[in-house]
Order: C-alpha cells, then structure tokens, then sequence
C-alpha cells in the first residue's frame, strides 16, 4: 500500500541569534509557531500560547516565524513592517499589537504599529530590503517543514498535529505518555518503508519462534478453535483461518479502495497513463506461471502455478522508498501501478482457481446482499455504517457459498459510494459561521460546550469533506499495514527448515523461486518494451529502461500473497512448508536483484534493441 511521507521537522532548527525567542535559551522546552498576522486561527491561539507561557513559566522558549497568508498583500505588508523593528522587546510588544488591536488585521493596525516603533525609519529602503529577505527565509523555512496551514507549530522541532489549546499544547510540550506513544506512532508510520519493515520483523518473529523450542506450542497456537455461539447454532473456524479468511477480508478491502482511487483519480485513470503499468503487470503474471508450469511436473503441484504470480506491494515500495533519491518518483508510480494491476490479477486467480466446492444456496444469499450494496450506492447513501453491516453478511454468504471469503472485501470496496469533490471554501465558510455563533454564548450562566445542534452541524460538515470510499481507505489502510498483514505473517510465515522434510520437492521450489526471482522481471520487462515497441504505450523519460527491469524484480517479491495462495493450493503440510521457503528465498533473490540493478542502472533511456 502506497504512503506519502511529508517532513515532520523543523528546518532548520530554532537560532537564537536569527529566530524572534520569548524565553531564555536554556529553556528545555521548545514551542516554534508558523504564523501570519492576518489568520484569524494564529490570532485565537495568541491566547492559548500565552496561557501555556503562563504555565510553564521559564521551562518554556517561544518562537515565531512568519508564514504569510498566501494572496493576502495585508499579511506580507505586516510581516515586513514588523521585520524592520531592531528591538526584540519593541518586535514582540509590535507582534502582540498587530493580534490584538483589531478582531481583523487591517491596514490601519500596521499604519499604528509603523508609525509607534519605526517612525521616519519606515522609509528606510535597506531597511525594507533586509525585512523582505527575512520574510522570505521564514517562508522557506516553512516549505522545508512541511507547513501547509497556519498556524502550524512544532514542539521541540517536530510538528504537532493536535489541538491548539493551552491544555493539549502544555501535554505535548512535557511529553505526557499519551502524546509521546501517538507522536511515535505518527512518524513510524509516516516513514515510507515502515509497512514492510513491520512485516519483515513479523516474519522473523515466525521463523525464530517456529524453530525455537517453542515452535510446537506456537503452531498448536494458530490451530486453536475459536468461534461464535448464537443460541443453538455455532460458527468456528482455527485462529489461522480466522486470519487467513476474515482478517484478511480488511486487506483486501484496502486493495479493493485502492484500485479503484487508482482507476478513477488515480494512474490508472487515462489509458495513455495505465498502458505500461497494465502491459507490464500481466507480463509479471503471466511469464512467472509459465515458467512455474515449465519446470514442476504435471500432478498435485501443478495446482500451484499462481504462486508465483503475485507482487507484495508492501515490501517492494518499502526497498524502492529505502534507495530514496537513486530511484526516479515516476519509477515508484510505475511501480505502485503496476503492482495494483498485480492484486487485481491475484484476486481474480483466488476467485476462480482457488475457491472450494459451489453452495448455490448461499451465493444467491451474497448475490442478494452484493443487489441490496448496489441500491445503496446507487440512492447515494453516503453513511459507512449500512455498509460495513452488510459488508459482514456479505462475507459470511461468501464464506459459506465455497468462494475465497477475502472477495466479500473487494466487492464491497466496490460498492462503497465516492462522491462529488466538496465545495471546501463554501464548507469553511459554513464551519467558521457556526463556530462564531457558538463562541458568543461562552459566557454564558449553566452552559458548558457546544450545543448537540451545533455538533451535528459539524459531524456534517465533515462527513462533506471526503466520500465515505476515501474515509474507509484513510481508517482501513493503516490498519492493513500495521496490524493486519503483521498478524498474517505471524500466522503464515513460520516454517520449519527440515531438509528431510524437503527432499524430493527441489522442483516445486525451484519452481517457485525461479518464477518469482527470474520470471517476474523478465516478464514486467518484455510486456512493457512490447507495449512501447508497437505503441501501445509509452516509457516516461524519467527513468530508463535498466531501472525499469530493476523495478521487475523487486516486484519479485512475492511475499503475502504468494503465501495465501501457497496455503490453498498445498494442502499437504510438507508442500506447504517448502513452498513458504521457496517463497522466501525467491523474494529474498529478487530484492537483491533490484537493488543491484536499481544502483548501478545506466542512464540511457533509450529501447533496447
């Protein structure tokens, strides 16, 4: 699953020397505001952080940095003007007279605050000249910081997402547990490759403990029963099957929103843009199979053809994010593309090869309820609640009707509803009118909050603000990444290394392998020169040819899918065990490939001859 990673840092750090400081430079605590004179949010926060100074006393340094409303001439003139004040002490009364003389930054407050501390000297053009380049280092400074609102602060050089009252600012500022386990939380999770370092450490947990003295205990632990008792009837299913057939119902549901944010807004979304993805993904499916099928023998392994088939996007973005500025971003979108088109090729194999015997009972029961999803969407019922009601039901007709249960996750990831793009300027403008309204009645006599009215308007608001596919994508996916897909691997990956227990199934993990490591870029490759050679599509001139076969094999990387279909095409433990190996030294040769090839791939963009 793809991630952004924005800077979440202060750059660069606070200078006493340079920055505008409130505190003396010993202070342990660090409070840096991006800000302009003429937001009306930096003007309401001016009296939370002097609430917060007020309570942290000289633990405290405040700094302030100019973030200048953009379009607003009124907000740059103000930053300047105060910019040309040499006094720190004049700067900071001159900083407080430009929050607080008027409810709106006029110009007749930077007239006041021009005439009282600068007097002739505002005429000064070397003046004007230096006040223009501090602004504008300010500015810079915040592009680097990744501010994109103001204010935006930042407690001791990381940026602070959280509410902007004094009690929640003074609980980050000293650290509370609370903030301290969110924050880390945030950053580990905006670190582009930390999806699959969780899920490589999550294998390596399996493994470990699978060959410790353990390991019995711990695969007796993935086959415990565990179900659901409703009166007379009982529903159960082993731990591993609740991961492997319910848990991952979520996953695919992830992968179900991202294909289709990819085939409406996304790279997908224009033919002349998905061309070389499409062609390269079904090379990277088909070659893999055929040289699956080439090597192991007809019989009861030749049911594992699509093993090697499928691409751990997780994994792959994690290495190709890990190269950083070595690798091209449009490689990474070719990359990202083709292994979407990759999940739709594996969940179409999952449906029609490696699904149990029919119920018809049932499939018309999902048939039903797919029916019911579909009026929903289609009377624009934009509430997630029915649909992740039915979205249950659904998985249980599936579950029982003999089709993988984990489809029950696309389907509905298809019927969600989007909607039109929200009018933001009309919605803010209805938010900030509420909001005003409300704060009248602070003062008044048995009244505490916001009014249940008042509430109800906002949860509207912002249920505008995204369609409900976009808000179960931004809930869903973390927890995929995070907490879903380690699980899986815990459940899936361990794997005793007997080479007893493997003799006599060199080909089936030969098959395997080679498919992963050598048939998937070879493959990715072929299909997109293809592709271009007959102009069906066209190779960006951001990265050549060499990297894009470098991108191949790490698509190698078969990982979490090619283990869940592993499980449904090797029933015998023994074939599973070597088809799990073979699929870790196969992802294993095709991540070194990539790398290799990705840092010392060529510059010459042209088609191989």
């Amino acid at each position: 699953m793809s991630q952004v990673s924005i800077s979440s840092r202060l750059d660069p750090p606070v200078d006493d020397s340079r920055d505008h400081v409130l505190g003396a430079s010993t202070a342990d605590l660090t409070l840096v505001e991006c800000g302009s004179y003429a937001c009306p949010h930096c003007r309401a926060a001016n009296e939370q952080i002097a609430r917060v100074r007020d309570a942290l006393g000289e633990r405290l340094r405040y700094v302030f940095r100019h973030r200048p409303l953009t379009g607003s001439e009124l907000a740059r003139e103000a930053a300047e003007v105060v910019e040309q004040i040499e006094d720190p002490d004049q700067f900071w009364q001159a900083h407080l007279m430009l929050m607080t003389r008027s409810a709106h930054l006029t110009s007749d407050d930077i007239d006041a605050v021009a005439s009282r501390f600068l007097g002739n000297d505002a005429s000064s053009g070397s003046r004007r000249e230096r006040a223009r380049a501090r602004v504008a280092r300010d500015e810079q400074s915040a592009r680097a910081s990744g501010v994109s609102f103001t204010p935006t602060f930042f407690v001791n050089g990381r940026r602070y997402d959280g509410p902007w009252d004094h009690v929640s600012l003074s609980d980050a500022l000293l650290g509370a547990l609370g903030h301290r386990v969110r924050t880390a939380a945030l950053e580990f999770a905006s670190w582009a490759p930390s999806a699959g370092v969780l899920l490589m450490l999550a294998t390596l947990v399996a493994l470990i403990v699978t060959n410790s003295p353990v390991g019995d205990a711990f695969t007796a632990f993935w086959h415990l029963d565990a179900g659901l008792n409703l009166g007379p009837a009982r529903f159960s299913m082993s731990l591993h099957h609740w991961v492997n057939d319910a848990l991952l119902t979520v996953f695919f549901l992830v992968v179900g929103l991202e294909i289709k944010r990819e085939f409406t807004v996304g790279h997908l979304a224009s033919r002349r843009s998905a061309a070389l993805p499409i062609a390269a993904a079904l090379g990277g499916m088909v070659v893999p199979a055929m040289t699956y099928a080439l090597l192991v023998p007809q019989g009861a392994w030749s049911y594992g053809w699509g093993v090697p088939m499928a691409t751990d996007t997780a994994f792959a973005i994690a290495l190709i994010a890990m190269l950083g500025r070595r690798v091209p971003v449009g490689l990474r979108i070719f990359l990202t593309a083709a292994a979407i088109v990759d999940d739709i090729g594996a969940i179409v194999v999952v449906a029609i090869f490696y699904s149990g015997e029919l119920s018809v009972p049932w499939l018309l029961g999902a048939l039903a309820t797919t029916a019911v999803l579909a009026s929903l969407n289609k009377a624009h019922v934009y509430r997630a609640t029915p649909y992740v009601i039915l979205g249950i039901v659904l998985w249980a007709c599936v579950h029982a009707g003999g089709l993988h249960a984990t489809l029950a996750g696309v389907v509905l990831a298809v019927l969600i509803p989007t909607r039109p793009p929200p009018d933001y300027l009309a919605l803010s403008t209805q938010a900030d009118a509420i909001l005003a309204s409300e704060a009248r009645h602070g003062g008044e006599i048995l009244r505490h909050g916001p009014s249940e009215p008042v509430l109800r308007a906002l949860d509207a608001i912002h249920d505008r603000l995204e369609s409900p596919a976009d808000r179960m994508l931004r809930h869903a996916g973390p927890r995929a990444s995070y907490l879903v897909l380690p699980i899986f691997a815990l459940a899936n990956a361990g794997v005793t290394f007997s080479i007893a227990e493997l003799a006599g199934r060199e080909m089936l993990m030969t098959g395997i392998a080679l498919g992963l490591a050598i048939g998937k870029p070879l493959g990715i490759f072929l299909f997109a020169a293809l592709a271009v050679r007959i102009g069906l599509a066209v190779k960006p001139s951001e990265y050549t040819w060499q990297q894009l076969l470098g991108a191949g094999a790490l698509a190698g990387i078969g990982f979490t899918m090619s283990l869940f279909i592993a499980g449904q095409a090797f029933l015998a433990p023994a074939d599973f065990a070597a088809a799990k190996i073979a699929v870790f030294g196969g992802s294993v040769i095709a991540a070194l490939l990539g790398i290799v090839v990705l840092l010392h791939a060529g510059r010459d963009g042209a088609l191989p001859e």
